[in-house]
């Protein structure tokens, strides 16, 4: 073979694997138009519904709103819908999830990957069908899911991932057995961070590798967590786990790409330690005292919180680590949240379902049952636009440039059909079976019961 034919074999090849990765296959139809008419607007934002209204989506974007007609013309791929009257709203947003970990077992999350992506997958076109347009995923090896989504194979919400957790060695996400013991710096790693679930990082050095091999792989946020957590076995609740040159690693790491930390943390000195070293997002926070919070607010610091259900802690075995744990955290969910309110803290709303599929079934419950601190306008408020905004943060690293979380020209059709007011009655958005007529994700629908 001559060295120019060679080269001409090369190039092909190269432009053959660029259309590849440049236009996926099972990619969707952008072209359609769909005209809702006589709906009355929730758009995320205001207290109170629109009068009734018109609303034109053409390809995934909402082209325009209207108290008067829109006329459109007849095409095939035009979609009248008559709303009746109906509720629209924009799809709902879970900023605490873990796609890869709902329908498995904590032994299963690191055995089988075939296996646990096609749990994950079905899960994923679930929790669409609940009405979650988009989650961002806070640990577990997300990245094929979230393309095979993109792509149009799999039926599922929009992933903002983190990729592996990062954590310390015995901190929170660490699921290693004590036969794992002792590790050694650069050495093999174990079934847990082989299979992308969380990474151990005990070193500045350490903690920017792995970092930076979750930007890699497409990460959208890092996540560390800076303190002791539940399910972790080795993970004591008091613990501060990472120093300070540790997170600024991660922090500095996921700064030059344009991005933050997302830090799991439920004790004022965990948070401290988070804050200074530069994180913009604690996850959880349940154990904050008042002058922490106040902090929190003066420095503009995210806090993302989840009204953990009661359900999820008595999942945890009597007398196991884990359920001494929970009964540990679980008082503070409320006292947080008051604080949060008292001092305006930017606060964010997810979920933080592990391992219990019935649990993921709950999720609009879950949202519905922050009615304990706000009223429904404000609960849905913070599951749409105050979500979105927080997406917003990973900057460049976005994977779906556009507004999310809001009923507006230019936005993102992400779009509810609701049978009934929500902001009258929130207990509406936790029987999504009944009550969502409509689901539609990118201007693609997903689910229409009107047309039965």
């Amino acid at each position: 073979m001559s060295k120019k034919f060679r080269q001409a074999a090369f190039s092909s090849l190269l432009s053959a694997l660029s259309i590849g990765f440049c236009q996926p296959s099972g990619a969707q139809d952008q072209s359609g138009v769909t005209l809702f008419e006589n709906v009355r607007i929730f758009d995320g934002k205001s207290v109170a519904l629109s009068a009734p209204s018109n609303v034109l989506t053409r390809g995934n974007i909402i082209e325009r709103i209207s108290t008067a007609p829109i006329a459109v013309d007849r095409r095939a791929d035009t979609r009248i819908i008559a709303g009746g009257g109906r509720t629209l709203m924009p799809g709902l947003i879970d900023n605490h999830w873990h796609a890869m970990l709902i329908r498995v077992t904590p032994a299963q999350s690191f055995g089988d990957v075939g296996y646990n992506n096609l749990l994950a997958g079905a899960e994923a076109t679930d929790t669409l069908m609940r009405g979650f347009t988009t989650v961002r995923d806070l640990g577990g090896p997300a990245f094929g899911l979230k393309s095979a989504i993109d792509e149009g194979i799999v039926k599922g919400p929009r992933i903002y991932p983190s990729g592996a957790v990062i954590t310390v060695t015995s901190g929170h996400g660490d699921f290693r057995q004590l036969t794992d013991l002792p590790r050694t710096i650069g050495g093999m790693l174990t079934r847990m961070e082989q299979t992308g679930g969380a990474m151990v990082a005990d070193s500045p050095d350490e903690v920017r590798v792995r970092a930076r091999e979750q930007l890699m792989q497409g990460a959208s946020q890092v996540k560390l967590t800076a303190g002791g957590g539940v399910s972790s076995p080795f993970s004591p609740i008091d613990v501060t786990t990472f120093t300070e040159p540790e997170l600024r690693a991660a922090v500095e790491a996921a700064e030059n790409w344009g991005t933050y930390v997302a830090a799991h943390a439920f004790t004022s000195a965990a948070i401290r330690g988070a804050i200074a070293a530069g994180v913009k997002c604690i996850e959880h926070g349940f154990l904050m005292d008042e002058a922490t919070a106040k902090l929190m607010a003066e420095k503009g610091v995210w806090l993302s919180m989840q009204p953990l259900p009661e359900d999820l802690r008595l999942g945890f075995p009597v007398g196991s680590v884990q359920r001494a744990k929970a009964d540990e955290v679980w008082p503070g969910i409320a006292r947080s949240y008051e604080l949060a309110k008292k001092y305006k803290i930017k606060t964010a709303w997810g979920t933080d379902v592990l391992f219990s599929a019935a649990l993921a079934r709950q999720q609009g419950a879950i949202l519905a049952s922050l009615a304990r601190w706000y009223t429904p306008a404000e609960a849905l408020i913070m599951a749409t636009s105050t979500n979105a905004e927080l997406l917003a943060l990973s900057g460049k690293r976005n994977p779906y440039p556009g507004k999310l979380g809001v009923v507006e020209q230019g936005a993102l059709a992400d779009l509810l059909l609701v049978d009934g007011n929500p902001l009258d009655n929130i207990g509406l958005i936790a029987d999504p079976a009944n009550n969502f007529k409509i689901i539609m994700k990118d201007g693609n629908i997903y689910k229409n019961t009107l047309a039965r």
